[in-house]
């Protein structure tokens, strides 16, 4: 044990050296003991042992690597923890926390509101003959509606503009914490509502769910991003993005008829998002805050070292912790910008530029449109009405897979290969589908081509875009700028999805089958201009990225001469 250790071994006890001399008895078992930790240790290199931070000050994050790799701890036993297990640990419980309430709200809440269309709109006729004894025409109906689904939207607008606050005055995390605040309440609203006799109810709540998903979808991947290592920042970052693929699927499977999505169980289908809120309220407490934003933002050393451990495991914080103190070298005197100061700034040029492509390519591309054509293709292509609520499903499994996929692969692949690929691929689907729209009714089997076309549309979305987005402004923007430059990217996220739902339908009504030439239009000049002006950042740290980006703003200026 540690007693006899330190008997042998000369080490101080209660500040004093102790030699004394062991018994034969003692001797044995201490070169046995050494003897088996030296075979451990050549076994399985990359295991240490774990000790208590207490017990241990003089590392850093509180592991102590004694010779032959193994530190005596307090106690009768000692537990080996591969180093690799340890960092996982701590990063999977925070990406499950963070995300659980962050962008899987997004997703679920997009979804959870399709199911019960008739029945809501059902509802509010009811509830106006109840009220004023006479009926709605239906263009009044499908008014209310349509502003039920778009006060979503608007939510999530008003979102993206508070989420930059947020997460510079209480952190990342916290920020997170604070959001399931709306999500609750709209939860309340919306489930109480057939109870209360008030339509008005699901508008106030789709609101407040709005919030809760523009604050997420902005904060969840910029904490995800700082509190990443490195070598696997976009694997942590993009962990998001199947999260959201996650969220789509589970609302629309809830939503099915045989689980809630019917007459009687519809307040509780819109109640349902209140509880990812509950569990991200009860996992994200035991996360550290973002480790850069405790260092750079609050001044606090000691909380990053603890953030790092508790992220990290058993892993050596120093270089990480050295690159976090050069970066806040770096930006020593600034503080955190606001939006209008980056439009002023010269040295965030082509990032607000990238950020403005990328921030409105995602909505641009067409991806929600083909979503709004799968049902209309579905049909065409023979699936009985009752029977496309399941195939629907199987859209929304598809993103799930290659946001997956994306994920794994990200960190090897780079991030410029995932976007170019991804509206590359989308770019090209969008013609073969312009082509089988064209023929529907010419050739029998061109349905079943414009049906494959949606799934190889919504993988390839899945693969780049839908997810590698969100994550270039929290790697090409600095610690100062971060926070402003998600509320740009996720302004220009829920306007262009505003204005895809107001301008699509008369496009199809203009265009007819030929509506999607301008989103493969789009899709097709995004992944030119990524090909050309993206740099590639994967394995960088922030302050090389940083540094990058200054030669190309500053490009002539750093190599003109002073002027006299």
């Amino acid at each position: 044990g540690h007693e006899l250790y330190t008997r042998l071994s000369g080490e101080r006890v209660n500040g004093e050296r102790e030699r004394e001399t062991p018994s034969a008895r003692e001797v044995s078992a201490y070169h046995f003991h050494k003897a088996i930790a030296f075979i451990f240790h050549r076994s399985f290199p990359t295991m240490i042992l774990a000790t208590p931070a207490s017990t241990h000050p003089v590392s850093t994050c509180g592991i102590h690597r004694l010779r032959c790799g193994v530190s005596p701890v307090s106690g009768p036993a000692a537990r080996f923890v591969p180093q690799s297990a340890l960092q996982i640990r701590g990063l999977l419980l925070t990406i499950i926390a963070a995300c659980i309430g962050g962008t899987f709200q997004y997703g679920f809440n997009l979804t959870i509101i399709n199911a019960p269309t008739i029945f809501i709109q059902r509802f509010i006729n009811e509830t106006w003959i109840e009220r004023f004894d006479t009926h709605l025409e239906n263009w009044v109906i499908t008014l209310l509606w349509t502003i039920i689904v778009a006060m979503y939207f608007v939510g999530g607008l008003v979102g993206s503009f508070i989420a930059g606050p947020m997460a510079i005055i209480f952190g990342r995390r916290n920020s997170l914490l604070l959001n399931n605040a709306f999500v609750l309440i709209g939860a309340l609203f919306m489930g109480l509502s057939k109870t209360a006799k008030s339509f008005e109810m699901i508008v106030i709540g789709r609101f407040f769910s709005g919030i809760n998903s523009g604050v997420g979808f902005n904060i969840n991947p910029m904490y995800l991003s700082e509190s990443a290592p490195s070598k696997i920042r976009g694997m942590v970052a993009l962990s998001f993005a199947p999260f959201t693929a996650a969220g789509l699927v589970v609302g629309q499977a809830i939503g099915l008829r045989e689980v809630l999505g019917n007459d009687e169980l519809w307040p509780l289908l819109l109640a349902t998002c209140a509880v990812p809120a509950v569990i991200q309220l009860a996992l994200l407490p035991w996360c550290p805050e973002s480790p850069r934003y405790l260092l750079i933002d609050r001044k606090d050393k000691d909380s990053c070292i603890k953030a790092l451990t508790r992220l990290r495991g058993n892993d050596d914080i120093a270089a990480e912790l050295d690159e976090i103190l050069e970066e806040q070298r770096a930006l020593e005197g600034q503080r955190a910008k606001r939006v209008w100061e980056l439009f002023r700034d010269r040295g965030v040029r082509w990032q607000l530029i990238i950020t403005f492509v990328l921030g409105s390519a995602v909505q641009l591309c067409g991806n929600d449109a083909m979503y709004y054509y799968a049902v209309y293709v579905f049909r065409a292509a023979g699936i009985p009405n009752d029977k496309v609520q399941y195939v629907t499903i199987g859209t929304g499994c598809c993103e799930f897979t290659t946001s997956l996929l994306s994920n794994l692969i990200i960190d090897r692949a780079g991030r410029r290969l995932l976007l170019m690929g991804g509206y590359g691929m989308m770019a090209a689907f969008a013609i073969v589908f312009t082509i089988s729209l064209s023929l529907q009714d010419k050739i029998s089997w061109m349905p079943f081509l414009s049906m494959a076309c949606v799934f190889a549309s919504i993988l390839s979305f899945g693969i780049g875009p839908a997810g590698v987005t969100a994550v270039i402004p929290s790697e090409i923007f600095d610690q100062t700028a971060r926070p402003a430059a998600y509320m740009i990217n996720g302004s220009l996220f829920w306007i262009n999805l505003i204005l895809i739902g107001l301008t699509f339908p008369f496009i199809v009504e203009g265009l007819g089958s030929f509506c999607y030439v301008p989103f493969l239009s789009f899709s097709f000049f995004t992944a030119i201009f990524i090909g050309f002006f993206l740099p590639e950042t994967k394995g960088k740290t922030f302050l090389e990225i940083s540094r990058k980006f200054q030669s190309i703003n500053f490009k002539g200026l750093l190599k003109r001469p002073p002027s006299l």
